[in-house]
């Protein structure tokens, strides 16, 4: 059986953010994933000029064969309603394909990896993980989304009290009939709420590439929303009349209405597998990168790796993201005053969908970049 310092299940921006931080101080790292690599991730796709800062990644060499779409403006509407443009004057965020962005990041790791692995069995046994009967840890990461079997380990898998929001999207290549045919503009995302605020759709033009989604907190009406949605895009000739594929299905939590532990003995969750989606937005990549980053601060000063040792990680993870809401809370947290017919009148206002909606609920452009330690 082959020892390690800690095994992380889950090869994802948080697994590898993680990975690339503890072998960097000397630990003898295992990274676990059932997926080959690269692989395609379910999701629309940006980061923020602040992910990019907190992975150490030059932009100019990152865009070199790969997509990097840089977005300076932001086009956002209140479904049936007319949209509202804004100009950031400066790149703001950037498009990417995700089976690019988390190959590259899980090429900068040096540890061993079990790509297209599977976890059939995770033991506990003398103070030790023992995973698949194979490799053994005294730390075990659980970092594989909102599905982890490591977080299943700790009685926190699906189907427990808890808010979950359901997406669907599309992203494939388009010929130069449907590129001329896509009134979508690479620099300007589209973001559309649903009417009763309980989720959001997109439409995000990365070159040549085109990624069409909604979420919703319902998953049984997830499909007649979108649906609809798609037929108003076609209509007004925002996206071609002709999707190639069929649209792929996920789910993640909100930060808020997530009640996961966070560690036990011996065991912590990143990422998805935590819940740490922004509440307001969804996005979860940057609360990824952030929670691994943290994460591998306190495993590198921990003692030992009781739960009491390692609920440093929990107490950093609120003090960056809050305390989350009562088990009681439900849904995407908008504010109380954010209701209809208050909602449709702000979303046709340029300093609300600009000042709110993109720069404080997306971009999150008043939380400075976090950074790893040494």
């Amino acid at each position: 059986m082959d020892h390690y310092d800690v095994i992380i299940v889950g090869a994802g921006p948080a697994g590898s953010t993680l990975a690339r931080s503890l072998e960097d101080a000397g630990k003898n790292v295992l990274v676990i994933d059932k997926a080959s690599f690269p692989r395609d991730k379910t999701c629309a796709g940006w980061v923020t000029p602040a992910v990019m800062e907190s992975l150490d990644i030059n932009p100019a060499n990152y865009a070199n064969g790969r997509t990097l779409q840089p977005i300076r403006r932001f086009r956002i509407g209140m479904m049936g309603q007319p949209a509202v443009e804004n100009d950031h004057h400066g790149i703001v965020s950037y498009g990417i394909r995700r089976c690019e962005f988390d190959a590259f990041l899980l090429e900068r790791v040096r540890s061993p990896k079990q790509l297209a692995t599977p976890v059939k069995s995770i033991v506990r046994n003398n103070g030790h993980w023992v995973v698949n009967n194979q490799w053994q840890a005294p730390l075990l990461i659980g970092a594989g989304g909102h599905f982890c079997p490591v977080a299943r380990q700790l009685g926190t898998g699906p189907g427990k009290h808890e808010t979950v929001v359901a997406a669907k999207e599309v992203e494939f290549e388009m010929t130069p009939e449907q590129a001329d045919a896509c009134e979508a503009r690479g620099d300007t995302p589209e973001l559309w709420f649903c009417r009763d605020l309980k989720g959001y759709a997109w439409v995000f033009r990365k070159g040549n590439f085109l990624n069409i989604g909604l979420g919703r907190e319902d998953n049984h009406r997830l499909t007649d929303h979108l649906e609809a949605f798609v037929d108003d895009m076609k209509h007004d000739g925002r996206i071609p009349a002709d999707l190639p594929g069929r649209f792929k299905g996920h789910a993640y939590l909100l930060y808020a209405h997530a009640d996961r532990p966070l560690v036990d003995d011996g065991v912590l969750l990143i990422g998805d597998a935590a819940g740490l989606a922004y509440t307001q937005s969804g996005e979860g990549i940057r609360p990824a990168i952030e929670s691994a980053l943290m994460a591998a601060e306190v495993i590198l000063n921990a003692t030992d790796f009781s739960a009491a040792a390692l609920q440093r990680y929990g107490e950093r993870i609120a003090e960056r993201f809050g305390n989350r809401a009562s088990e009681q809370a439900a849904g995407w947290e908008l504010p109380e005053w954010l209701k209809q017919p208050v909602a449709s009148t702000l979303m046709r206002s340029h300093w609300f969908t600009r000042k709110v909606v993109t720069e404080k609920w997306f971009l999150h452009q008043d939380v400075p970049t976090l950074k790893a330690v040494g």
